[in-house]
């Protein structure tokens, strides 16, 4: 397959991916809002970031290797924007731990679950040969699946077994640190490339 038909293809899911993500992010921040979870309002932001990350993956699917590394290392730090307001949140939390209702935060976020699990499914192909870029979306694609699970898995302990704002508010700041690794993962991909474009 030529290097344009895999470059156009990669363009084409990435817009697709960005597109999910940002209709999910509407969704789920005034769900998180509206029912004070800190776990939904972490992976709402976080469905922001990705549609913001795809979106200049698109941009920039034309530079040059040297130009993509250096939107590599800008886009790690953008992955780091999640954990910075999640961490706000918590704190308000915190200060006021209320539980959010368990069945609204499980249906949310297998909602949120089914929308990443596709974004990933579509990624996945990609990841080996699109560099840092691709990677940085396909991570976080991945890495929100994950989220997902654990944020289903609270609204079960908060129903069942701790009725308490604690299982959201620990996975939201689960969240954080993972969203902290891809971002480390990203940096180091774009300074490789950017090494080998020197």
């Amino acid at each position: 397959m030529s290097e344009a038909i895999t470059k156009s293809r990669f363009r084409r899911t990435v817009f697709w991916a960005g597109a999910l993500n940002l209709a999910y992010f509407g969704i789920e921040f005034t769900v998180a809002l509206a029912i004070g979870s800190v776990s939904l309002f972490a992976d709402s932001i976080d469905f922001l970031e990705d549609a913001s990350v795809n979106l200049l993956i698109v941009l920039a699917l034309g530079w040059s290797l040297r130009q993509r590394a250096r939107l590599g290392m800008v886009l790690a730090g953008i992955l780091l924007l999640p954990g910075l307001a999640t961490l706000w949140m918590a704190w308000q939390k915190f200060l006021h731990p209320v539980p959010p209702s368990p069945v609204v935060l499980s249906v949310t976020a297998v909602g949120a679950l089914l929308v990443n699990a596709a974004c990933a499914l579509m990624l996945a192909r990609h990841r080996a040969h699109g560099g840092s870029l691709a990677k940085a979306a396909y991570l976080s694609a991945r890495n929100d699946v994950l989220a997902n699970i654990a944020i289903i898995l609270a609204g079960a302990v908060t129903a069942y077994l701790w009725r308490a704002a604690w299982p959201d508010l620990l996975v939201g700041l689960g969240i954080a640190a993972m969203n902290a690794d891809a971002a480390r993962e990203v940096w180091i991909a774009a300074r490789e490339e950017h090494g080998a474009a020197a």
